[in-house]
């Protein structure tokens, strides 16, 4: 087997937390060794430039639309959007037409992904059938097929009873369960975070309080059935004190965020900008500055993209009306620099969240730069400038909220099993 050394590189290790010049050897699609100072030999030579080399970024909750809605976004464009975006591993969503939610299903999925895109997928599946809230799933026999999660995306299961035994079952089979912590009768119909600015743009909105309900019931259930679970995506300060009760108490549970939380906030809503309408709804800068603090400290454990591709016709609607949702696979890393250059948070921390603790919350091997783990790397220039123009994107669907807007920091080169699958032009 050949060995293929990355030289001269500034090296992002998220598990021993430093940010130094070193360089890395992998062999047969592995990393072998790492180190400063004088480099060893190696059959071929990747001379880095100074740039930043770290692991490839896994993706929770990514959402594809095979089967369904294919014009929106499919495994091949969404392959190829992962790898500009140095996204070695898709963790998708089962929020499909029809829902993933039986073994054939995820049994496609997974021949459909590994034959059309050039990155890593791992499928999540339903947790219950039709992803509507009354009859779970077969977990055992999804498991079997490759399922890493199971999760009804946000549509949450109003029937406690049926979410209780769905953990309980969960937890006999070490299944994770993946939910979005919302009080839905509240959220039904909001498009906006209440407050001033939705009282003046006559937005339907939904109280930060709904998340805080949310994801105080199903802290009640976790107490009761130990489940190992995750909340996709906690963006209010008014929901981390739960948080951090439940992870002093010992519970298995972690939480997420999104980079549109973490970046933007309600007022970048401005003049009913469609693109800018996500789920949850952007929350205020008080809300955006206490969940980055959140991930600084390791509250909360992961920031995806939340990669929800909509076409134009379901955008370019009133406020109220329109589809939530924006592609972020390319815009990820980026956006995340923005935390990095305004001093937020270091880039160790940055890949701790978007790669070291999705893999380890998942099992995978992957997110480090260790001797044994996989040679999934991103080799990123941190500082380079650029004007985001969204018909660029690699995407099917371009409803981006960073269209026209400067950005830092670019993807070089990505790397899978030490193979090649994207070298910037």
């Amino acid at each position: 087997m050949t060995t293929t050394l990355f030289t001269n590189a500034r090296l992002i290790d998220p598990e021993a937390g430093t940010d130094a010049p070193g360089w890395l050897l992998i062999e047969g699609g592995a990393i072998t060794a790492t180190g400063p100072g004088e480099a060893p030999n190696a059959d071929a030579i990747v001379d880095c430039g100074g740039k930043c080399l770290a692991p490839g970024i896994v993706d929770i909750g990514v959402k594809v639309c095979e089967p369904g809605e294919r014009h929106k976004e499919s495994y091949r464009s969404a392959g190829l959007a992962a790898a500009a975006g140095g996204v070695t591993t898709m963790v998708t969503r089962p929020d499909t037409a029809p829902a993933i939610d039986n073994p054939e299903a995820l049994e496609f999925v997974a021949r459909r992904a590994n034959s059309a895109g050039p990155v890593n997928v791992r499928p999540m599946a339903a947790l219950t059938k039709g992803r509507e809230g009354r009859e779970m799933t077969e977990i055992g026999f999804l498991m079997d097929a490759g399922a890493v999660a199971f999760t009804d995306c946000d549509n949450v299961i109003t029937n406690t009873k049926v979410f209780q035994r769905a953990l309980t079952y969960a937890r006999g089979m070490g299944a994770l369960v993946i939910a979005h912590p919302q009080e839905p009768g509240l959220s039904a119909g909001a498009a906006a975070t209440s407050g001033k600015f939705a009282s003046l743009r006559g937005i339907p909105a939904v109280s930060p309080m709904a998340e805080r309900m949310g994801i105080d019931r199903d802290i009640a259930l976790l107490e009761m059935t130990g489940a190992r679970y995750h909340a996709d995506q906690i963006t209010t300060a008014r929901a981390l004190p739960a948080l951090e009760r439940a992870k002093r108490n010992g519970l298995d549970i972690t939480a997420g965020t999104s980079i549109h939380h973490l970046t933007l906030n309600e007022l970048d809503v401005a003049d009913y900008r469609t693109f800018f309408k996500v789920k949850p709804p952007l929350r205020s800068e008080d809300d955006r500055q206490a969940v980055v603090e959140a991930l600084r400290t390791g509250l909360i454990d992961t920031l995806s993209s939340m990669h929800t591709p909509q076409d134009e016709e379901s955008k370019r609607l009133p406020f109220e009306e329109a589809a939530s949702g924006a592609v972020a696979l390319e815009t990820l890393l980026p956006a995340a620099m923005r935390l990095y250059h305004a001093g937020d948070l270091d880039l160790p921390t940055l890949f701790r969240a978007m790669a070291l603790n999705p893999a380890k919350r998942l099992g995978l091997p992957s997110g480090r730069l260790a001797e044994g783990a996989p040679a999934d790397l991103v080799l990123f220039d941190p500082d380079k400038p650029f004007i985001m123009d969204r018909s660029t994107l690699r995407s099917k669907s371009k409803n981006t909220p960073f269209d026209g807007q400067r950005m830092q920091g670019r993807v070089l080169a990505t790397y899978v099993a030490g193979a090649q699958v994207y070298e910037a032009a």
